[in-house]
């Protein structure tokens, strides 16, 4: 455990962040197919907060590519404008981000 450890250490946090949210992207973007499939097949469906929680530790881009390629929860009130919402919070916290960085407050 140790040396993985060690071994993320000497990563840039900005490599860290890339793999990261490939990973996430992918399992909501997958996420959102499990659902599509399951309900043209009346089978259990993944629960609109789990899709959400995809959405909100980074999967957005994931989520809302799958909403296209399916047609799956493109009119579902309230979840479209909560899947908005978080869309827009995390393009606030990017600029914020970048703002900071610009200003030398954050080091990358």
């Amino acid at each position: 455990m140790e040396s993985m450890l060690e071994a993320l250490a000497d990563l840039p946090l900005l490599k860290i962040a890339a793999g990261w949210l490939l990973l996430v992207n992918l399992q909501t973007f997958t996420a959102f197919w499990f659902d599509k499939r399951a309900a043209l097949r009346g089978f259990w469906r993944t629960s609109e907060a789990n899709l959400l929680m995809g959405a909100f530790l980074g999967g957005t881009p994931g989520a809302f590519l799958a909403r296209r390629v399916f047609r799956h929860k493109t009119r579902k009130q309230p979840f479209v404008s909560r899947l908005k919402t978080i869309a827009f919070l995390q393009i606030m916290a990017i600029g914020g981000a970048m703002g900071w960085y610009a200003a030398g407050i954050l080091q990358v």
